[in-house]
């Protein structure tokens, strides 16, 4: 059975199945699941008696559709009866994925009058004469908000705040793996810009940062550019900084296999939403030769009508030579593809035009823009967000350690200087002895990362800030984000 997307464990499934007691009878089973097209990954013997074996089978699939294909090969087999299908996703989120504990034990009277009434009231009159023992008194110090509307909830558009939920709530899960950083989920039932910033800078006392999560653009860039001129704590829109800072720290590895360096090469990107757009403008600043950016109206370029004031800046900032043709065309001898849009864009045959030593970041879940077995013949370096590929390129290698090394520093707002510096720390734990084209980026459980990246980012924050440069020439870029429009 032929299958187009590749079986992944976000679509594992159990099967409880008896079978008879006889020596082929388990061979069947794995061997009807291979060529279904799925993958294996346990078989557990649960019970059984002189005629019959009962087993759990997990393998994973590509999708829903997959899955029952899989569980009807298997029910078509002779004297083997499917029992129960279970959805392994769907049973680790039962009940959420997070909770609160305490960090006191309230055992006793004492303990209780220390925690709360009445010795809580000094510290609460202690914050009141100075608002700044809030960070070092209370959770204040190491909790952020993870916030989205639901506006753009991973790739598959407005879900509303309900259906976003099980994504921050992993995202918090993430934060507290990997940062050691308290993490809350607040999804808003509105998608009103100025309420969204109203919400925001009214509930901010309580946290030490703000994490802006799956907020559709345009929109973003005003919501945090409001919110980073309001607020006294980080505001980091993981969807924009998270992937740029993790896409600039893969690239400066895969530019070390290949040879190049990032003044010389040509750079298109496909999808000029926040995560393009971030990309894009640390590239610039950077000094990358030159970008390519497409996205639904085709490439952006000088000339072309209807922008919204982020892709008119990007039109007028980038594609030097003013390309305007197809997103084929723009990577043809082109260095780099990034993708952060739509799957299936691009065939193999399209890589095998783009620059010898091509890199390809196909970045979109779970279908890459490009399947990525056939790029891997023709490009030199093949990366993908897919856990069950070489060089995934995650975005739980950069926040967690932005978040620490802000809330360890007081910082009160997110830098440029922080993500290149944090883009160097990832670059770096992998090792230049290490590299190779299948490992650009360390492992997201490798646990030199996110102390590494927290360090980079104190030194950031707390290094001086330079004075302006008298002139600062045409590579001066403006902020994207303090001109964006809120029209979505």
């Amino acid at each position: 059975m032929a299958i187009t997307r590749l079986p992944s464990a976000g679509f594992s499934i159990t099967i409880r199945i008896a079978v008879p007691a006889d020596a082929s009878s388990i061979g069947r089973l794995t061997t009807a699941v291979g060529e279904a097209g799925a993958i294996v990954t346990a078989l557990d013997v649960v019970d059984s008696d002189p005629t019959s074996v009962i087993v759990d089978l997990t393998c994973d699939t590509a999708d829903a559709s997959h899955a029952d294909q899989v569980v009807d090969a298997l029910t078509g087999l002779d004297g083997v009866d499917v029992r129960k299908v279970s959805d392994r996703t769907f049973l680790l989120h039962l009940g959420g994925k997070i909770e609160v504990s305490s960090k006191v034990a309230l055992r006793t009277r004492d303990e209780l009058s220390r925690a709360y009434t009445p010795g809580v009231a000094r510290v609460c009159q202690a914050i009141a004469d100075n608002p700044a023992d809030a960070r070092r008194l209370t959770i204040k110090r190491n909790t952020v908000a993870v916030v989205s509307d639901g506006s753009a909830v991973l790739g598959l558009g407005n879900l509303g705040p309900a259906a976003s939920l099980p994504v921050m709530e992993g995202k918090a899960a993430l934060f507290k793996r990997f940062g050691g950083v308290d993490a809350w989920p607040v999804v808003l039932d509105t998608q009103d810009t100025d309420e969204i910033v109203s919400i925001v800078k009214a509930i901010a006392p309580a946290y030490g940062g703000i994490n802006l999560e799956d907020i559709a653009a345009p929109r973003c860039f005003e919501i945090e550019a409001r919110l980073r001129e309001a607020l006294d704590i980080p505001v980091f829109h993981d969807d924009q900084h998270g992937t740029a800072i993790c896409v600039l720290a893969a690239l400066t590895n895969a530019l070390r296999v290949v040879g190049k360096q990032l003044a010389d090469v040509r750079v298109v990107v496909s999808g000029a939403g926040a995560a393009g757009t971030a990309i894009m403008k640390l590239l610039l600043r950077q000094g990358v030769g030159d970008i390519i950016a497409y996205d639904r109206q085709g490439a952006l370029h000088r000339g072309l009508t209807g922008l919204n004031p982020a892709w008119q800046w990007l039109a007028e900032n980038t594609n030097r030579e003013n390309y305007s043709g197809d997103l084929p065309g723009a990577v043809r001898g082109a260095d780099v593809f990034i993708g952060v849009s739509a799957p299936n864009l691009l065939t193999g045959d399209d890589i095998a035009t783009m620059a010898k030593g091509a890199i390809v970041f196909a970045l979109a879940n779970p279908d890459p823009e490009v399947d990525p077995r056939e790029a891997r013949k023709y490009a030199a370096v093949v990366a993908t967000g897919r856990s069950d590929q070489p060089n995934q390129i995650n975005n739980v290698l950069a926040f967690p350690g932005v978040f620490r090394g802000m809330l360890d520093a007081h910082a009160e707002e997110f830098t440029e200087e922080m993500a290149i510096a944090a883009a160097r720390a990832i670059a770096d734990v992998v090792g230049e002895d290490k590299i190779n084209p299948t490992v650009i980026v360390p492992s997201v459980f490798d646990s030199r990362v996110a102390p590494a990246v927290a360090a980079a980012v104190r030194a950031a924050a707390t290094a001086p800030t330079p004075p302006p440069a008298a002139d600062p020439g045409p590579t001066d870029l403006p902020e994207i984000a303090a001109t964006a429009s809120a029209t979505p």
